[in-house]
């Protein structure tokens, strides 16, 4: 299965300045139709997934803008609604498209970069307590699965684990990882054995990481887990949190995705600076 790019990626390209806090969720409440366009443009690329634009979508984060919680539930729902919009779009042409719901980690809230570290100095607890209303705000929108994505350290994959437990509806945990370790600087295999005893996650694996970092982790989460492994890394760029920019050379190749193809992964896409056109390049070469 083919997943989506990058969502803030492909709405900056179509004009719209992501600076604040709120990144890509921010156009929730200004440019909802630019969402759902976004999403368009991923399908008709090849993508099957559409991921909502809900990572950073909290309500400390909606607070912070004066948004009541009853609005920052809105807005939450409405991320899944715009996608699936896109999905009815397109279901003229027979194929089968899912809605995956984006959780993202409490660092993106804090929109300074602490989602590549990790370590917030939270207990699982109170992680778990930051988690569960917006999860379960999204999952009243009936999203067809949770991306729990870019989860820096073990913690809060803990803490998602518990969140995801008996809610019914499945899920897929993927880290963003530096070489063989998390963010915080864990090993991979004692990441992934955090899910593999979790009926609620379907797949799991690794995404906003380097495209080098992506066949090592396949080969850790099947061996782990013997779940399906999903891959969705960025284009290898780096992200400067201070100077909220990207810095380097993209070493993405979307024809690599026939070696994780091979190498077992089963769902792969593209996260940040990944654009239609790559997802079209995937979709070309993960069939073959």
């Amino acid at each position: 299965m083919v997943a989506d790019g990058g969502l803030a990626t492909e709405l900056e390209a179509r004009g719209h300045d992501l600076s604040d806090p709120l990144w890509s969720a921010r156009l929730l409440m200004d440019a909802p139709e630019e969402i759902t366009a976004a999403h368009l443009s991923f399908f008709r690329a090849g993508a099957v997934i559409a991921t909502t634009a809900s990572y950073q979508a909290s309500f400390d984060g909606f607070a912070a803008r004066g948004i009541d919680r009853a609005d920052a539930e809105r807005l939450m729902r409405k991320s899944v609604e715009l996608a699936q919009a896109a999905r009815a779009e397109m279901a003229g042409d027979g194929r089968e498209r899912w809605v995956a719901a984006s959780v993202g980690p409490y660092g993106a809230a804090l929109a300074d970069g602490s989602e590549y570290r990790g370590r917030y100095g939270l207990s699982v607890g109170e992680l778990v307590a930051w988690h569960r209303p917006r999860v379960e705000v999204l999952v009243d929108a009936a999203p067809d699965v949770l991306a729990l994505e870019t989860v820096p350290d073990i913690d809060e994959a803990e803490a998602l684990m518990t969140v995801v437990s008996g809610m019914g509806v499945p899920a897929w945990l993927t880290y963003s990882i530096d070489g063989e370790r998390t963010r915080a600087g864990q090993p991979l295999a004692e990441a992934f054995a955090v899910a593999r005893d979790v009926p609620e996650v379907v797949a799991v694996g690794v995404n906003c990481c380097a495209p080098s970092d992506v066949p090592r982790a396949i080969a850790v989460a099947r061996e782990i887990t013997g779940k399906p492994v999903i891959v969705y890394p960025n284009s290898g760029e780096g992200w400067d949190a201070q100077r909220r920019s990207w810095e380097g050379a993209s070493r993405y190749v979307a024809g690599e995705a026939r070696q994780w193809v091979a190498a077992g992964a089963r769902i792969v896409g593209g996260c940040c600076r990944v654009r239609p056109a790559d997802i079209t390049e995937i979709a070309q070469v993960a069939v073959d």
